[in-house]
């Protein structure tokens, strides 16, 4: 289950949001360490649908880029709370309706939140499917697209989850450690990557 291979501390859906929301150009563990007095003061979408900008603007603060993902947040709860009634979506196309989702955000939901097929492509799911010779394209909808024709509906999400701690922890951007690679019998990229 990809639930278990999520690095953001979260309990239900719109947590989930939120901190993936928070997530943008910001490591995971920051976030973990913002959302605990985010969701102490909000913890539901009607809570933060309407708190004021400056307020949530100081509680994200640390996670960079405060002011547009202070926005982002209260514009998806807003949109919730109006267009779902308080429940987050669990269709790709109704969540990227919402302030601050894209593709990428609104397959983590699914994956994660709600165990239903997404596979979120980050610059590490990208970064490593085109080494392993997956696919060669670096538009992320069209390496979705290739690797959602490879890999079974429910295990899309627990792929690209695994993709993204290997690209973390092994097959890094600066350095790929094919020494310690579980993936280098099948990589083509061993030792030039």
């Amino acid at each position: 289950m990809a639930s278990e291979l999520c690095a953001l501390d979260h309990q239900g859906a719109f947590q989930l949001l939120a901190a993936t929301i928070l997530s943008a150009q910001c490591t995971d563990e920051r976030v973990n360490s913002v959302t605990p007095a985010l969701f102490e003061a909000f913890p539901d979408a009607t809570s933060l649908a309407s708190a004021s900008q400056r307020e949530v603007e100081l509680l994200v603060k640390p996670t960079g880029f405060y002011r547009s993902k202070a926005a982002n947040l209260r514009g998806m709860a807003q949109k919730v709370v109006k267009d779902f009634g308080g429940e987050v979506p669990t269709e790709l196309h109704d969540l990227v309706t919402l302030p601050g989702v894209g593709r990428k955000t609104g397959n983590v939901l699914r994956s994660v939140a709600f165990d239903l097929p997404g596979l979120p492509v980050d610059t590490h799911v990208g970064r490593l499917s085109r080494r392993l010779g997956l696919t060669k394209d670096t538009d992320p909808v069209k390496i979705e697209a290739e690797l959602n024709s490879m890999i079974p509906a429910p295990q899309r999400g627990g792929f690209s989850l695994r993709l993204i701690l290997h690209g973390r922890a092994v097959c890094t951007s600066r350095r790929a450690d094919c020494e310690r690679c579980i993936l280098a019998d099948y990589c083509p990229k061993v030792g030039v990557a």
